[in-house]
């Protein structure tokens, strides 16, 4: 491992759509014909439980039917070298399978549940569906472990951290348009270096002196990550 050295990856929705997961994005606000409103938010939660768990146990299901694709791998392989962590706003658990050990997930984790009114007990359930009765040990209803839009996200202060002491910064798949995600990179240090892989022409909150490989993340992140290991194994 090379001292001086400390990659920090922020990963979107973009890196696990090239696996097959389909996101809000790619459907304009819907997923399986789902409104974000109706299934990903307080108020949905609270108004119909029964459909918002119908819809997290659908995702489950489906995270179970893709792998980790070659941009995953690619992180893998960087974290042989140097020092990674990854930020993920995904919920998925796709680049633990690929091999990556240090993930912070922002958003939550589809494979683990929560007490609605106990939010510390929280538990992996793997594949398994939660249903209505389904209960904590404080004796709440289990919800999903995840962060639904309008809630806090609690790991948020420990993701800056990290950035602050960044070396190198991939930022992958995303729009950098959904906060407070999107103002992590306003928390890389001076100098930094600041490589965003996205594909789409960008219209978000771009860093200033950041370069911009406009590919997929399956294609775009192999190259940023040879190169790299490349450029600075020598260091």
């Amino acid at each position: 491992m090379h001292s001086g050295v400390n990659i920090v990856a922020v990963t979107g929705s973009g890196i696990s759509a090239e696996s097959g997961i389909r996101t809000f994005r790619d459907a304009g606000g819907l997923w399986e014909e789902y409104a974000i409103e109706d299934v990903a938010t307080p108020e949905a939660w609270k108004r119909n439980p029964g459909l918002v768990l119908r819809f997290y146990n659908q995702r489950r299901w489906q995270l179970d039917q893709v792998e980790p694709n070659a941009a995953h791998l690619a992180l893998v392989k960087l974290s042989k070298h140097f020092m990674l962590t990854i930020i993920t706003q995904n919920v998925d658990d796709l680049h633990e399978r690929a091999g990556s050990e240090r993930v912070l997930h922002l958003h939550g984790e589809l494979r683990k549940a929560r007490g609605e009114h106990y939010p510390d007990k929280v538990y992996t359930i793997g594949s398994k569906e939660i249903a209505l009765g389904d209960l904590c040990e404080g004796g709440s209803q289990l919800r999903p472990h995840i962060v639904w839009f309008g809630e806090e996200v609690p790991l948020i202060t420990d993701a800056m951290a990290l950035v602050q002491e960044a070396s190198h910064l991939l930022v992958i798949g995303t729009s950098l348009n959904v906060y407070p995600a999107a103002g992590l990179v306003h928390h890389a240090p001076y100098g930094c270096e600041k490589i965003l892989i996205d594909p789409d022409t960008f219209t978000g909150n771009m860093p200033h002196h950041c370069r911009h490989v406009q590919e997929n993340a399956g294609i775009g992140v192999p190259l940023v990550v040879d190169e790299l290991i490349e450029r600075l194994k020598n260091k």
